[in-house]
């Protein structure tokens, strides 16, 4: 049934030209892509590509693994024509990412939407209204100010609003969408199309408010008033608890993990701040999360080593490189060559309890203690991805390792001191460490995600790059989000070139990569 769906998805795009084709300019009126025979069937098959078109974007490798997942710290790049592991904002890929997104989920989101909402679906709107915070969350969370209240209203130049504007509005709309979910549980809505929860309301539901916490979460420095109450809402309401409450984008033989394709590229290896974590703490998903070197030519004691990130090109297309760091475990690998094509991650449980034990340590009503819900996280992370035991687990909880120094050529030290085992008594930053470190761990491989984190809480530490060839962000700080892209400027200059007045920027650098968003303040 998957695998025909999809097929139909991509017969609906060719018909109906709802896919990427359609909108020459953002500013497109929305009713073209209407169809005498359309129907809420056909408006489903729009749904399902939305949703993996928000995880695959304008390809996967230019939007997420060559940014997100190398500024987050998960890989190293090995390859020469590829810049941005030193801090350079490739204006192509990211153009290709930004108009990617507004020409076809930003498009089909506004369409499905509308036509939802006048047709009297609520049900499916409200499942639309889900999926659009989720979608433009991570869009604002690179760029800042985007363009998003006025998408798909046919002016010839549409507005940049501000992240903050955006968060609050990003509230109001799961409000809006969570007040229906419950009028309608245990219902089921686009079931054969849903590529999330098969149509599971309840599930839409938990997600809803999953999602409203990790929001919450993310405002925390920049609006806390607002943080809390979002987030006691969301607990109240009910989140993730277990493994099977997952969001994940469905994949199969035709609509494939990326990752998976990129992994065969051989362009990237674990990274030394991976290695200095994960190995220090003898982490029972090592194995789970990356393949043995090939070659070990340290002689540490260690099957498992990462590279320092921000390579200069003299040390890197060096097949050494390859075959003495750690490859992505091969679950990840294409289909043909040993790998499983996993679905694209959209939210996991774990990181619901990360995000309530940071709430706990700030005294907000969590459901728990922090050192309960921090433990529970990587308890629920860890039976997920691994075959360990009870015992193991609990080993783990209580163990006082601490992340490593690397016998590298630059003698690497260790990135933190922190052990896995909870500091109950405090100190709150030591606590919060923990938690963020626990969290990006527990995030892998979703870079987009991890990157938004650690700038938001500064957690895991970070090594610092060998080299950073971007004179706004130096090797020893983290770069803080993407420029307005070119495209803008040609097609929507107006909106644009305002949205450089913006306070959120022009009171804190300009369009710089080393400006902070507006959730970025602490």
């Amino acid at each position: 049934m998957k695998k025909i769906k999809i097929i139909f998805v991509t017969c609906f795009c060719m018909v109906f030209g709802s896919c990427t084709d359609v909108f020459e300019e953002l500013n497109t009126p929305s009713n073209l892509l209407v169809s005498d025979k359309l129907d809420i069937g056909n408006v489903g098959q729009v749904f399902a590509t939305t949703q993996f078109n928000t995880m695959f974007m304008s390809g996967y490798e230019i939007s997420q693994n060559l940014f997100a997942d190398l500024f987050s710290q998960y890989f190293t790049l090995l390859r020469v024509n590829f810049y941005s592991d030193r801090y350079v904002d490739v204006a192509s890929w990211s153009n290709a990412n930004f108009t990617g997104f507004y020409t076809s989920v930003a498009k089909d989101l506004s369409f499905v939407e509308k036509y939802t909402a006048e047709k009297n679906f609520p049900l499916q709107n409200a499942v639309i209204k889900v999926w659009k915070v989720q979608a433009f969350h991570r869009l604002t969370d690179y760029y800042g100010p985007i363009p998003y209240l006025e998408v798909g209203n046919g002016a010839t130049s549409v507005p940049y609003d501000p992240q903050e504007v955006i968060y609050k509005d990003f509230f109001k709309t799961l409000d809006e969408a969570v007040a229906v979910l419950k009028q309608n549980k245990g219902a089921s809505v686009f079931s054969r199309d849903d590529l999330v929860f098969s149509g599971d309301v309840n599930k839409w539901l938990t997600f809803a408010n999953s999602l409203r916490l990790r929001l919450a979460l993310r405002v925390k420095y920049s609006a806390p008033a607002l943080a809390k109450a979002e987030a006691e809402k969301a607990v109240a309401d009910g989140v993730m608890l277990t493994a099977a409450e997952n969001a994940n984008v469905f994949t199969n033989d035709l609509s494939k993990n990326n990752l998976g394709t990129i992994a065969n590229y051989d362009n990237w290896r674990m990274s030394a701040t991976m290695e200095s974590v994960m190995v220090g703490f003898n982490d029972p998903r090592l194995d789970a999360f990356w393949n043995p070197v090939v070659t070990d030519n340290r002689n540490d004691g260690s099957k498992f080593h990462g590279i320092r990130n921000g390579l200069p090109i003299a040390l890197i297309d060096n097949p050494v490189q390859v075959a003495t760091n750690s490859k992505i475990d091969t679950k990840w690998w294409r289909l043909e060559d040993g790998g499983t094509n996993p679905p694209y991650q959209v939210m996991r449980a774990e990181e619901v309890y990360f995000l309530r034990a940071e709430g706990a340590v700030e005294g907000w009503n969590m459901g728990g203690t922090a050192k309960e819900l921090y433990d529970k996280g990587i308890e629920v992370s860890i039976s997920s991805r691994t075959a360990a035991t009870a015992v193991d687990i609990a080993n783990y909880l209580k163990s006082t390792s601490t992340p490593k120094p690397l016998k590298d050529q630059w003698n690497t030290p260790a990135v933190s001191d922190i052990p896995v085992a909870f500091l109950a008594t405090g100190p709150k930053e030591k606590q919060l460490e923990q938690i963020g470190t626990q969290k990006w761990i527990g995030l892998f491989p979703d870079g987009w995600e991890a990157w938004a984190e650690m700038r938001r809480t500064g957690y895991p530490k970070l090594l610092p790059r060998i080299q950073s060839e971007n004179p706004d962000v130096p090797a020893n700080q983290m770069i803080r989000r993407l420029l307005f892209v070119d495209g803008e400027y040609a097609n929507n200059n107006q909106a644009v070139t305002a949205a450089l007045t913006l306070p959120e920027l022009a009171t804190k650098g300009g369009n710089k990569n080393s400006t902070k968003l507006w959730w970025d303040a602490k």
